[in-house]
């Protein structure tokens, strides 16, 4: 309570008084208030999620309508792990060669995609599902009017590093990988429902090594001799991450990769930019 008054530059007890004064009104108990310190009750941490919302709500207003004196250029993107979208971030900035910018690339979960085009902090969404999700994915994007169009349709391959025993291996099924670790991104933060980006979710691996970060999986890959499911791009040329070797897998759950916009949302001109770029590497 003290740290958080010092930053909201009252006194400690004028902003004690302020949440008595939101509990009250609200009807709940927000803090559990104990000798030993405060704590969120169960109503607190429900209040809580919403609160943040609506507080990330209100600071997009306020960066997109209030600091517009700023004059920066702002564009972002939300996206799965893929490098085309990377590609196509850059080449965007290097064709439009805006003056003074603030963009911005996230790299992150599924849901966390979604969630920002749908909520408007990114304008387009890099996103991708398989056989086993599609059903799911095609709810979630009326639920969230989102639109997406699909850019390729990748079939599904084993990613080891390059120096695994199996790397030279022309096609290897799930059952050859037995005897290693499939590390897989880690999306357990999504709420109350799984969502991953990678086919053959409903595969029983023996041995799962789940990893929040790119670089971190190939670590882990590299060190331990283990494999991920992907859609074969990791390995291509040209990628940063040319060390692992992709190969065709037996099992078919082919992915489906595009993007997503947001409906009914015209597009800014950095935005139409980079529908562009990504359409440069359009398949269907």
């Amino acid at each position: 309570m003290r740290e958080a008054s010092t930053k909201l530059f009252v006194t400690q007890p004028a902003l004690s008084a302020s949440i008595r004064e939101l509990e009250d009104e609200l009807g709940i108990v927000i803090f559990e208030r104990t000798n030993k310190g405060i704590t969120l009750t169960d109503d607190g941490r429900e209040f809580i999620t919403y609160a943040k919302k609506a507080v990330g709500q209100y600071m997009i207003l306020e960066d997109r309508y209030m600091s517009r004196g700023g004059g920066k250029e702002k564009f972002s993107v939300s996206a799965q792990h893929y490098n085309f979208a990377i590609r196509a971030f850059t080449a965007l900035i290097k064709k439009t060669a805006p003056g003074r910018y603030d963009f911005s690339f996230r790299e992150t979960k599924t849901k966390e995609v979604l969630d920002d085009v749908a909520d408007l902090r990114s304008e387009v969404g890099i996103i991708s599902f398989s056989g086993s999700n599609e059903g799911l994915l095609k709810k979630l994007f009326r639920d969230l009017q989102l639109e997406f169009v699909p850019l390729m349709k990748r079939d599904t391959y084993i990613y080891v590093w390059k120096d695994h025993p199996l790397a030279g291996e022309k096609m290897l099924s799930l059952d050859d990988m037995k005897g290693w670790p499939c590390v897989s991104f880690d999306q357990s933060g999504d709420g109350n429902f799984y969502i991953t980006e990678e086919a053959m979710a409903d595969y029983p691996f023996d041995r799962t090594i789940r990893s929040g970060d790119r670089a971190t999986t190939m670590e882990i890959i590299a060190e331990l001799g283990g494999y991920s499911v992907g859609s074969g791009m990791l390995a291509e040329k040209g990628s940063v991450l040319s060390g692992m070797a992709a190969i065709k897998m037996k099992e078919e759950d082919p992915l489906t990769i595009g993007y997503i916009t947001r409906v009914g949302r015209a597009l800014s001109h950095y935005g139409e930019e980079y529908v562009k770029e990504l359409l440069r590497f359009r398949e269907l």
